[in-house]
């Protein structure tokens, strides 16, 4: 199993990036997709999730109204609109697939059998 996330860059405060995160080697229909990240001395964060079953979504609270999760299973990729991008969101996202939505989704839990990408950096600076 691969997942291929990119995106990434430099942008300004106010500023906006899609990321993309692409699947391979797994039944991706059933699958939920969910980004996470993890900032300079922060802790891992759970962004934006996504179910595969009817992809109902799900976002931490310092996101909601300004990214957007969304997928496409013919093309096996998951993609993250992220709109008024602050400094704060500056991190190191990626993004992680498992078979257990409401674990991954509403809980943000990854375990045993779960996948996760590399990721992609993002940064927001003047």
């Amino acid at each position: 199993v691969q997942l291929q996330a990119c995106g990434g860059g430099l942008v300004q405060p106010g500023g906006s990036l899609r990321l993309s995160c692409t699947a391979s080697g797994l039944n991706f229909d059933v699958f939920a997709i969910a980004w996470f990240r993890q900032g300079p001395g922060k802790e891992r964060e759970g962004v934006s999730c996504i179910a595969g079953s009817d992809a109902s979504t799900n976002y931490a609270d310092s996101v909601k109204g300004r990214f957007t999760i969304s997928r496409d299973n013919a093309k096996h990729t998951v993609y993250l609109q992220m709109n008024t991008l602050k400094p704060e969101d500056t991190a190191h996202y990626f993004c992680a697939a498992s078979n257990r939505s409401p674990a991954l989704c509403r809980d943000w839990y990854l375990g045993l059998g779960d996948f996760a990408g590399q990721g992609t950096q993002v940064t927001v600076s003047s």
